[in-house]
């Protein structure tokens, strides 16, 4: 694995793995891996299909344990928004209504949304495009709605640590700008975003990057 670092100040880990191994059926992803994140940036973390980037994300949210090391994240309040493809599409959900659960960590399940939830969500539907489509199931949506659906629901966690699995993927170019903006707006206003991509652009506006080298299925 090859960091590479764009800027050259000094930083405050957030986020630190250290001696991270993990495997799938006993077929190695990570071995040793020993990694720092900079905070309040734009981090990319790239390489072929299959090398371990959706992985890596995992084990940083939580979502999987190493094998063995240990992750640091120096925040509880993590936003994750997967692959469409790892996500149901045949919830019977409006697209509004999935954007609303990205209010339910801070909501709980008694506490019903609050002016201020309600005027979280509208505004990551209508910055999203999101705006025409808003009613209709996510059924009915196609890959790239479904993305930006999924994207729009991490955004309204707001959130410290922003982690996106290929959040461009299928989007056409102008909704991927738009994408790509929101991104860096939110890493220079202080949040921690970390994208695993195939995409140039992103990778482009990306203040560092983290390069997986190898094809290990995962």
């Amino acid at each position: 694995m090859k960091v590479i670092f764009n800027k050259t100040e000094a930083y405050t880990a957030r986020i630190q793995l250290t001696g991270v191994a993990f495997s799938y059926d006993r077929v190695p992803v990570f071995n040793g891996l020993d990694l720092q994140i900079a905070p309040t940036s734009l981090t990319v973390v790239v390489g072929a299909n299959g090398c371990g980037k959706s992985t890596l994300l995992d084990l940083i949210a939580g979502v999987r344990r190493p094998d063995r090391g240990h992750v640091h994240v120096s925040v509880t309040d993590v936003a994750y928004a997967v692959q469409r493809s790892r996500a149901g599409d045949n919830f019977p959900l409006t697209a509004a209504e999935a954007v609303m659960m990205g209010c339910w960590r801070r909501l709980g399940l008694l506490r019903r949304p609050s002016g201020a939830d309600h005027a979280v969500v509208e505004h990551w539907i209508t910055e999203l495009g999101l705006a025409d489509i808003r009613d209709r199931t996510l059924g009915e949506l196609s890959g790239g709605q479904r993305q930006r659906v999924l994207l729009a629901q991490a955004l309204t966690q707001e959130a410290p640590l922003l982690l996106l699995d290929e959040p461009t993927t299928g989007l056409d170019a102008v909704s991927g700008e738009l994408v790509i903006t929101h991104l860096r707006r939110l890493a220079d206003t202080g949040t921690t975003v970390i994208a695993a991509t195939h995409d140039t652009a992103l990778n482009a506006a990306a203040d560092h990057r983290i390069d997986i080298d190898g094809t290990t299925p995962h």
